[in-house]
């Protein structure tokens, strides 16, 4: 899930701050709410419009302590010019990814020690998700209104207008959806939403099936195990995106070899393919790919936290 490009990740407080500061010392102080405006929308391209110096990172807990200024820069921001699109796209995809990175994995590590502080971290991500998905659904709204209400009442019809320019903010926006509904099992009413969530990944699919490298793919490589109402053998189906989303990145995400092995092996107890798959993601060189060296450090994290519960995921045979 955690994936490129990483806008609330990747933003730049410092450029945000010096674009504001120009625009004021331009246009000066006595022309009023305009200048105030124009300032702060220019602070929200500098801030949705940032480079890759977080997502090249080297160091994960660099990023962990920085990244919540640039949220908050850009929630502060979006106070002031609420349909900032651009804006609003950076912080669902960011807002997902720091709550995936940071908080739900550190509660998936921490269970076996502290189920009580787990149970407490995964309601914080679980919050995170749903304002990801509501900064996703404003934007959408930007350029299609009535777009939530829409989606609540008919979700494949509503999703029908959306065209290639909209899969960016359709994907986070449904990545977002389902993680909040895979935390929300003992919430029927975020349960109940999954058709919604479906039909923005299932026309954001249709549009660009190649989206950032496969990101659809990856996500499908775990979601069809779990989905309904299609036929055919769910881990096939599984197998079949797999091999797509490594084709889309040239083998160069650990992603979908992590995916594979957590969603697939484990439920089919393959634990000889489980230890192939993680042995790819860890044999991936994050320095060879330095736009997506952060997403192959924090999904590598996860391979190495799989493979110390091999025992635990599998039955397996003494001396194995």
């Amino acid at each position: 899930m955690f994936r490129r490009p990483a806008p609330a990740a990747l933003a730049a407080p410092a450029r945000a701050l010096a674009a504001l500061l120009t625009v004021l010392f331009a246009c000066g102080a006595g022309a009023g709410c305009s200048i105030k405006k124009m300032a702060v929308r220019s602070m929200g391209d500098a801030l949705a419009g940032s480079g890759t110096t977080f997502s090249s990172d080297d160091d994960p807990e660099l990023i962990r302590a920085a990244a919540p200024f640039s949220l908050k820069l850009m929630e502060s921001v979006l106070a002031e010019v609420p349909d900032h699109q651009n804006l609003l796209f950076a912080a669902s995809s960011g807002f997902t990814q720091y709550a995936y990175a940071f908080v739900q994995q550190d509660a998936d590590e921490l269970e076996q020690r502290d189920l009580a502080a787990a149970k407490l971290l995964r309601a914080r991500a679980a919050k995170l998700y749903r304002r990801a998905r509501d900064y996703g659904l404003r934007a959408l709204a930007v350029t299609h209104p009535g777009f939530e209400a829409a989606l609540r009442a008919k979700p494949k019809e509503a999703v029908l207008p959306a065209v290639k320019e909209d899969v960016r903010l359709l994907y986070w926006t449904a990545i977002s959806w389902g993680a909040l509904i895979a935390l929300s099992k003992d919430q029927p009413s975020t349960v109940a939403e999954i058709p919604q969530m479906e039909a923005m990944l299932d026309r954001a699919f249709e549009l660009d099936e190649s989206f950032d490298s496969g990101a659809i793919h990856a996500f499908f490589i775990t979601y069809e195990m779990s989905r309904q109402g299609k036929t055919g053998d769910p881990a096939l189906r599984s197998r079949k995106h797999f091999e797509r989303a490594v084709e889309l990145s040239g083998g160069r995400l650990a992603g979908p070899f992590v995916s594979l092995a957590e969603a697939v092996c484990v439920q089919k107890q393959d634990v000889k393919e489980f230890d192939s798959l993680l042995a790819r993601a860890l044999a991936i060189d994050p320095d060879a790919n330095p736009a997506n060296r952060l997403v192959n450090l924090v999904m590598q994290r996860r391979a190495r936290w799989l493979q110390t519960r091999r025992e635990d995921l599998f039955l397996l045979d003494p001396g194995t």
